[in-house]
């Protein structure tokens, strides 16, 4: 098994990009959390009336509507229930991109 470590990334990749995370639930949650702390620009993407919405704004990170944040991004990460994705990408994700 191979081992990383801080010193094996390259964050320079992800200079002047937007990340979009959809979803901030475990996975969503973390990787934005993680991302932020790293320096890169984090937008996190939430239904309207998501009970994760105050969450996200309480880790000082930015959002929005999945459509909206999904514009604004250099790169898109969708981590919400696989049972949600084909409808998520259908709708808001795909006509965005």
């Amino acid at each position: 098994m191979k081992v990383f470590y801080d010193k094996d990334a390259d964050l320079t990749k992800l200079s002047g990009k937007t990340v979009a995370v959809i979803g901030y639930g475990s996975q969503g949650h973390a990787h934005a959390n993680n991302l932020k702390d790293s320096g890169v620009s984090v937008l996190v993407g939430l239904a309207e009336g998501s009970a994760s919405r105050k969450k996200a704004q309480d880790a000082g990170l930015a959002v929005g509507s999945v459509a909206e944040v999904v514009r604004k991004a250099d790169i898109v990460m969708v981590l919400v229930p696989d049972e949600k994705i084909a409808d998520l990408y259908g709708s808001e994700i795909g006509p965005n991109l």
